[in-house]
């Protein structure tokens, strides 16, 4: 297991599903961590998790839409662990089953809002924090909705294009500087929000169906994945989106 013993960590929508399981991830492997989430009370029900467990964190409300949120929320990490090492910028906001025609500014606006400009303003906080300690590591959680196209979802998968797009920019221009950027690109995963959505329907047996292992992933399997893309394991990893996804998109 690799050893994070030392380092700090934020990761936001960390309050439930993969922003969990990536910030329990990073406390099990030694890291201090910021759990940060637009719901306070999911925030600290993580962070808790991983005191309980052994580990360091804290819980930071943060609204990734609005940019001074976020500049306070990594502003009270480094002052509460006095650095920052890996950021894992997670939170975002689900749109399907809308039709291009018709689907409202201000739907399409709210999307990119959060999933795009909410990861651009993460990353400039958090690249300024890497920089002050001569670098690390920054993963974004994309979507294979960022590799191809998911019907009538136009403006997450707009949104999640971005994501990869700004993820290769980033990590060409901080590269010299000792910052990796990368993205993960997860299908679709059985978080418990999803089971809820799906329950009653035929959804999981459909998604499982067209998946070539058979299944779907669980949030911890994603976060591995994110875990290792922000380790010393993967130091010559920079600008690429991993897609993890059951074979779906080979």
């Amino acid at each position: 297991m690799t050893d994070f013993t030392g380092k700090v960590g934020l990761v936001t929508g960390a309050g439930s599903g993969i922003g969990r399981a990536i910030a329990s991830g990073l406390g099990r492997r030694g890291a201090a961590v910021a759990v940060l989430d637009l719901d306070e009370s999911t925030a600290e029900e993580t962070a808790d998790a991983i005191i309980g467990a052994g580990g360091t964190a804290t819980a930071v409300r943060v609204d990734v839409a609005d940019e001074d949120s976020v500049r306070r929320a990594v502003a009270s990490v480094v002052e509460r662990f006095g650095r920052l090492d890996v950021a894992v910028n997670n939170a975002a906001i689900p749109s399907t089953g809308q039709d291009l025609t018709t689907m409202t500014a201000n739907a399409w606006e709210r999307v990119m809002r959060i999933n795009l400009t909410g990861t651009f303003f993460s990353l400039k906080h958090e690249i300024p924090e890497l920089l002050r300690t001569g670098g690390g590591a920054i993963v974004n959680i994309a979507s294979n909705g960022g590799l191809y196209a998911i019907p009538h979802a136009p403006a997450y998968v707009a949104s999640k294009h971005g994501v990869v797009g700004l993820t290769k920019v980033a990590a060409v221009d901080y590269a010299p500087h000792g910052i990796r950027v990368n993205a993960v690109a997860p299908a679709i995963t059985r978080t418990a929000m999803f089971d809820q959505v799906a329950q009653g329907t035929d959804m999981i047996a459909e998604q499982e169906a067209s998946t070539p292992l058979g299944r779907l992933a669980t949030p911890e399997e994603i976060a591995d994945a994110a875990i290792w893309l922000s380790s010393d394991e993967a130091s010559y990893v920079t600008g690429t989106t991993l897609s993890v996804d059951g074979g779906r998109r080979a």
